[in-house]
């Protein structure tokens, strides 16, 4: 089950982001790159834009690692392995977000950033100027508004616990997110999953690379847009099987890619993150 292939800017992303420790030379991600169809001067190229993006970093030997401005939104997908350690038994709370009202508009770049903000965060729009999630993350409104932050919500708009909605209010957000197709799409991402695992088990270390960069990527995207829904608003067992799917998954892909790490002398730990961690936000969808 190969995906399109990537292109090269998301795939330096997606390569660099397999380092715990350490950096990688371009003939590295010069040589994954080709694995995938990408060609040598596609991966120069992404190089020096995203240098200039501050998205990655060179040091003096010229070993590029992830830079500063990538770090908000990795550790956003990073988290997928520990889904239950952020999340709280539901008391029926909520937590808001009211639209700062600003002197000047905001810049569309700017107004993109927060509303990916609010996408990453679980939160959909109750009424005109209220966006509200379920108070059940551990840290509650605090973590809430530093995550936003990071993300790049617009300072000034006031984020904040929301209790005793009216009964109508209450039901309309509870209806919120489409739970059913949150539901749909866990077990179809366990099928090709568990598909794609026996595949693997019959193809080359090379064909490994590439399709758990293809079926691991489309789980983290899943994961790391999903809103973290309580039960009884989803049925959270679904996700929690997805999320132990993905963890055996994960190791398969480690094992592929580690080989070709070590072969071009790159450190990357004892439990590097595998390369679809990245490709999980390096495409537009979570930009």
């Amino acid at each position: 089950m190969l995906g399109r292939p990537p292109n090269a800017k998301s795939f330096v992303l997606d390569l660099l982001s397999t380092l715990r420790r350490g950096a990688m030379p371009v003939r590295a991600l010069v040589a994954a790159a080709a694995l995938f169809g990408i060609a040598e001067g596609s991966v120069r190229v992404a190089l020096t834009r995203l240098l200039g993006a501050g998205l990655i970093e060179r040091d003096d030997r010229g070993l590029y690692r992830l830079g500063q401005a990538a770090a908000p939104v990795q550790r956003r997908v990073a988290a997928w392995r520990e889904l239950d350690a952020q999340l709280l038994p539901w008391s029926g709370g909520w937590i808001g977000i009211f639209a700062a009202g600003a002197a000047t508009p905001p810049s569309r770049a700017s107004q993109r950033c927060g509303e990916r903000a609010l996408r990453l965060s679980g939160f959909r729009p109750l009424v005109r100027g209220l966006a509200l999630r379920p108070d059940n993350l551990a840290g509650g409104v605090t973590r809430v508004r530093e995550e936003l932050a990071a993300l790049g919500l617009a300072p000034g708009s006031v984020v904040c616990e929301v209790r005793e909605l009216d009964p109508v209010s209450e039901a309309r957000a509870r209806k919120l997110w489409d739970a059913e197709d949150l539901v749909a799409n866990y077990r179809r991402h366990r099928q090709q999953l568990g598909a794609s695992t026996r595949r693997l088990r019959a193809r080359s270390a090379e064909f490994a690379m590439v399709e758990s960069f293809h079926v691991g990527g489309a789980v983290l995207r899943l994961l790391a847009h999903d809103p973290l829904l309580p039960e009884p608003i989803v049925h959270a067992a679904e996700r929690a099987a997805l999320v132990d799917a993905m963890r055996d998954y994960d190791k398969i892909g480690r094992a592929n890619w580690s080989g070709f790490l070590s072969r071009h002398g790159v450190r990357h730990g004892k439990a590097p993150a595998t390369p679809f961690d990245r490709h999980a936000i390096s495409r537009g969808e979570l930009r």
